[in-house]
């Protein structure tokens, strides 16, 4: 196993470097590296921007209208990436929903669902979560009932993730009650503008509007749009999940928000002190391990060898470590963390107004950390639970 970059390698990194530094406009680049609000106009914007090269479907084989990269083209691709502030890419559409489309779907579903993910012109979202169902997927209860060439859907999905935005939804529902529950699910497409759907806001404690109770009300979805065959849909969970759980690690992200842990402490005159500094060292070490694991699988992959399913255990890290860098931001800045001023966001971080429009103590860079902290508690829940990923590592990968 090598873990150093080859030649070629390195020549491909610097091709992203240039290519992102030249496109990635500057206005987005800056609300990223400050935590400032994007806009749906934001991240769409740059989901275009990448779909125009050919880059929003990145992790695509080139039979698909992706660019056909290795495990460590994509790697490199996604680090360059966050390092020069780009916005995530919203996974629901190119990394979730199309590897299942690509493996599952039928050729027409194929060349009809396929460019508009491809181009970002469409946004997806997910229907996986219900009240009662998170990490005990096989539960759901949202029915789908087949009435001729079309199903009837009914039920209640929750934390669909910038729902609002949504035109399309990848929904997990329950076709058959009659055997055991995993396999009476089905995957299935639906339209967010068809009659009967409704997509009710769920406010944060940050007060953001990022996730929605979607109800669907004799929502009339036509049979076309149902992914393989019917009640085999936890197959085709599974594969899509393995694709979540990876993402969530993020450990491209987590080292660009320990350089901005570090801005904060040296701002607000917190680092020099060593047993701060120690912290931020044990972080970092952390998150160095989890490169060196995301490093070895893609290792394994790139040579051909059969990784281990370790989905779970990057999960499990990369959540950690995200809630860790927030917590020491929070930390750093200390009571000039806590305000929270929504107008302030509003106005670009201006801070509050009665202060002559500045944060507490000239501190901008701390207006956004309680939104940043409130916000990653989350992490170590959604995408299935870290308790129930370590049964998962347990039993699949130290086979316990």
């Amino acid at each position: 196993m090598d873990l150093n970059f080859t030649p070629d390698e390195l020549a491909f990194r610097q091709q992203i470097h240039d290519w992102v530094a030249e496109h990635l406009p500057k206005e987005i680049s800056s609300k990223v590296h400050q935590a400032q609000r994007l806009s749906r106009d934001d991240l769409q914007r740059w989901a275009k921007i990448l779909g125009a090269q050919g880059w929003l479907g990145y992790g695509w084989p080139k039979q698909f209208g992706g660019p056909g990269w290795n495990a460590v083209q994509k790697h490199l691709f996604e680090e360059e990436c966050a390092l020069a502030g780009a916005p995530r890419i919203i996974p629901f559409g190119p990394v979730m929903v199309a590897p299942v489309i690509m493996a599952f779907g039928s050729a027409e579903q194929q060349q009809r669902f396929l460019p508009g993910i491809a181009s970002g012109e469409v946004w997806w979202s997910q229907g996986y979560s219900e009240p009662g169902s998170g990490s005990d997927l096989a539960s759901v209860k949202t029915r789908a009932e087949r009435q001729g060439d079309k199903y009837i859907v009914n039920g209640q999905k929750t934390w669909t993730t910038l729902g609002q935005f949504g035109d399309w939804i990848f929904c997990l529902v329950r076709t058959d009650t009659s055997g055991k529950p995993q396999t009476g699910i089905s995957f299935l497409l639906i339209d967010m503008k068809s009659p009967g759907v409704t997509v009710r806001p769920i406010i944060m404690l940050d007060g953001e509007h990022e996730v929605n109770e979607v109800f669907f009300d004799n929502v009339e979805v036509p049979a076309e749009n149902l992914i393989g065959e019917e009640n085999k849909g936890w197959t085709y969970a599974k594969h899509l999940l393995a694709h979540e759980r990876t993402n969530i690690a993020d450990v491209n992200r987590a080292k660009r928000e320990l350089e901005r842990l570090k801005r904060i402490a040296k701002s607000q005159g917190v680092y020099d002190d060593t047993r701060f500094r120690d912290q931020i060292a044990l972080l970092e070490v952390d998150i160095v391990a989890l490169e060196m694991m995301v490093l070895r699988v893609l290792s394994a992959e790139k040579s051909g060898k059969q990784s281990l399913d370790v989905a779970g255990l990057l999960k499990i890290r990369g959540s950690e470590i995200q809630q860790r860098y927030a917590e020491l931001m929070m930390l750093a800045g200390g009571p000039l963390s806590v305000p929270f001023i929504h107008e302030a966001m509003e106005a670009g971080w201006q801070g509050d107004q009665a202060l002559g429009g500045l944060w507490p103590g000239n501190a901008g860079e701390c207006a956004p950390l309680s939104s940043t902290y409130f916000n990653l508690r989350k992490t170590t829940i959604y995408g299935g639970s870290n308790e129930v990923q370590r049964n998962i590592v347990s039993q699949t990968v130290l086979g316990a």
